[in-house]
């Protein structure tokens, strides 16, 4: 699993996925009493959980040690990480609400589905990304340092460096030093 090779879930998978779960909604749960004891449990839950990261909940992943998420990122509420092999989430991201970060991959031949085979690729969103709301990252997509991905996107395919990328599929349609000067006078 972990090395994107093809597997199918046996008792190993399904008790990890239930650790997940139940890790998820204790993540849940103690985040309303004590946002900092919350911290923990999110550790418990992922692979990596760099400093000063804000997590809001509820998350949803399939085994959560898959996931890394690097120092100073946000990520708002409903965040789906499908974690079958690494999911990568570097330092300074902003991830809005209901993004969906989609790692396996299912065969095309039916027969093949109706197994229950599957396999994943990696996700790595790289350092100061900003993901819209309901975004959604396909498998093995990587988003480019510092570029931005407008709310409702949907990306198939790699993201350049600091790009901006909209649409269903997600196309870049600028760099974000186009359109830093417009943004600077806006702060200003």
């Amino acid at each position: 699993m972990v090395a994107g090779l093809p597997y199918r879930g046996d008792e190993g998978t399904a008790a990890a996925s239930l650790r997940a779960r139940r890790l998820a909604r204790r993540f849940a749960d103690v985040q309303l009493e004590d946002p900092a004891a919350s911290t923990e449990v999110l550790r418990e839950l992922c692979g990596h959980v760099g400093e000063d990261v804000v997590v809001v909940a509820p998350i949803f992943v399939d085994y959560g040690t898959q996931l890394s998420i690097g120092d100073r990122t946000f990520v708002n509420a409903g965040l789906v990480a499908l974690d079958v092999v690494p999911i990568t989430i570097g330092a300074d991201v902003q991830i809005g609400p209901n993004v969906q970060l989609l790692a396996p991959v299912h065969p095309l031949d039916p027969e093949l589905r109706r197994t229950g085979i599957e396999s994943g690729d990696p996700i790595t969103i790289e350092d100061g990304v900003w993901l819209g709301g309901g975004v959604v990252v396909t498998p093995g997509v990587t988003i480019g340092r510092d570029s931005v991905v407008g709310a409702g996107s949907v990306v198939t395919r790699d993201v350049p460096p600091r790009s901006i990328a909209v649409g269903n599929p997600a196309r870049v349609i600028a760099g974000v030093d186009d359109r830093a000067e417009r943004d600077a006078a806006r702060w200003h």
